[in-house]
């Protein structure tokens, strides 16, 4: 992905979750998707769709385990 769309999907990720601390960035050596980050934390994957240039889209990735799920204390 090019800087020019991590920025976009950044600034849309962030009013759409209504969460500042969201981070789109770079993934070293892929240029199809980039990482989220919610602070130091990684919380998945965007993907690019570019497979018919007239209709690109962008699929957001996120594994959640299940212990992740069990409420603290």
């Amino acid at each position: 992905m090019t800087p020019t769309e991590i920025t976009k999907l950044n600034n849309y990720l962030r009013r759409k979750f209504q969460l500042p601390a969201l981070e789109v960035r770079r993934r070293p050596q892929k240029d199809d998707s980039a990482e989220v980050y919610i602070g130091d934390e990684f919380i998945g994957v965007l993907f690019k769709d570019d497979e018919d240039p007239n209709d690109i889209s962008y699929n957001f990735q996120m594994a959640i385990l299940d212990f992740d799920l069990e409420e603290e204390g």
